[in-house]
């Protein structure tokens, strides 16, 4: 196991000491630790990367787990801000039906030998999801209109993402069966 791969294994090590932290209300300090885990476990997903592409680390397993571990990370901490009611149900149903759908897709067309890459309008959309839920874990009074943009560019950014890959790659979903 190479670094690139620790650090994704590392990265879905913290998805569960972010959830105690940011649901179980047992220290003063709980949102500003879990909002620490959320930060490192964003740091390790430029990291992975960045170290697996530089060093030559890129493996069948990074390519699989790594954006496993980014998808349960941002669900995740979603899905904690949407019972804590800090952003809309819509939103969070919106963005996992995106990720679900774009999975799909990939599998689909990894049967048939086809490999779909990141796309840069999928990294943006990761990074608008990524600095959104840190804004929101802050919970800053101050940023509450900056939290509002966050959410709404994220949502804009993961609807114009699945379309950009829907339009690519619609001659995957459409070979057929033999």
């Amino acid at each position: 196991m190479n670094l690139a791969n620790k650090l994704t294994v590392f990265r879905l090590v913290l998805v569960p000491f972010y959830l105690v932290f940011m649901l179980f209300d047992f220290t003063a300090y709980n949102r500003y630790i879990a909002l620490g885990i959320f930060i490192i476990a964003t740091i390790t997903d430029k990291l992975d990367g960045s170290i697996a592409r530089k060093y030559n680390m890129i493996t069948s397993f990074g390519k699989f787990m790594d954006p496993i571990a980014d998808k349960l990370l941002v669900c995740s901490a979603l899905v904690c801000l949407t019972s804590l009611d800090e952003i809309p149900a819509w939103v969070v149903i919106t963005i996992i039906a995106r990720e679900f759908l774009i999975s799909g897709i990939r599998i689909i067309a990894a049967e048939g030998g086809v490999a779909i890459a990141a796309s840069w309008w999928g990294k943006t959309k990761t990074i608008a999801q990524m600095v959104m839920t840190i804004v929101i874990i802050a919970d800053i009074d101050a940023l509450f209109i900056v939290e509002q943009i966050l959410i709404y560019l994220s949502l804009l950014l993961t609807v114009i993402s699945a379309a950009d890959y829907l339009i690519k790659n619609k001659n995957v979903l459409t070979f057929k069966d033999k």
